[in-house]
């Protein structure tokens, strides 16, 4: 009988190996399965959780999802810039010596996934930019910017602006946005402020005329923070991009609607 949401979501720290990548240690979860593998890479103050709803859908393809530096269980480091971000990941794709895995990436995770494919073109077999940017354009008054600077530790997993951050349609499980929100608000403050930043000044636009690999672009045809103007921008920047909306999903389709991410990567990529 398959797991509930709650067991699952209960039993997700428990399922993370970690792996040094030379100057840390990285945490992450494998799903066995087919090959090529998918490697998947979360979203700011997310962690490999942020797949737990999506990997039942790709039953049968092997999985590989890990935390970033800072987040969840992965050890802190000494920058969080994107270009850190993307080195950790090739360094984790050599250290599990995965196969050209396909690199999908969410949000945050996204402008790793363009900044890796643009610098290691030989360690990817593929790219899924999900919910992503190329460049975020907030305003000083943005309700991330003034959330993000409003928090204080410690940040309590009940805190009002994870009504905004994790805002979703209903169908999301309450327990899984409780495990999130609880895994986001280990994460003290002052990090959260110096990731935002890195995010903030962050500019892939060269980096996404570099990348060579096949690569579906995801959006939520209502997202609040990287809407269609974004996406276009990506289209018209990645050579060999092909653009599939969410509808109603807002910026987290794999937790809105993870069968249609499942099926678009599969479409795109093969299924197992």
């Amino acid at each position: 009988m398959p797991k509930q949401h709650g067991e699952v979501q209960d039993a997700w720290a428990g399922r993370k190996q970690c792996v040094d990548v030379g100057s840390l240690d990285i945490a992450y979860v494998e799903l066995a399965g087919a090959e090529p593998p998918l490697l998947l890479v979360h979203g700011f103050t997310d962690t490999s959780r942020s797949f737990s709803l999506l990997a039942p859908h790709l039953a049968g393809r092997r999985l590989i999802m890990p935390d970033l530096r800072g987040h969840g269980a992965s050890q802190v480091g000494r920058g969080c810039s994107i270009a850190d971000f993307a080195g950790d990941i090739a360094e984790l794709i050599r250290r599990l010596q995965l196969d050209r895995p396909v690199v999908v990436g969410h949000s945050l995770g996204a402008m790793v996934a363009i900044a890796l494919a643009a610098r290691h073109d030989d360690l990817i077999g593929g790219l899924v930019v999900m919910a992503g940017t190329l460049k975020p354009d907030f305003a000083p008054d943005h309700p991330l910017i003034a959330g993000v600077r409003a928090l204080r530790d410690p940040i309590s997993p009940a805190d009002p602006f994870y009504a905004w951050w994790h805002a979703c349609l209903p169908v999301v499980p309450r327990d899984f946005l409780a495990g999130m929100a609880k895994d986001a608000s280990a994460m003290p403050a002052g990090r959260w402020g110096a990731i935002l930043e890195e995010i903030c000044r962050a500019d892939l636009t060269g980096a996404a005329q570099a990348v060579r690999t096949q690569t579906l672009i995801i959006a939520g045809a209502c997202d609040p923070l990287f809407g269609e103007a974004h996406q276009q921008v990506l289209s018209r920047s990645l050579v060999d991009a092909s653009l599939m909306r969410a509808e109603a999903c807002g910026h987290n389709p794999h937790w809105e609607d993870p069968a249609f991410v499942a099926g678009a990567i599969g479409k795109t990529f093969g299924s197992p």
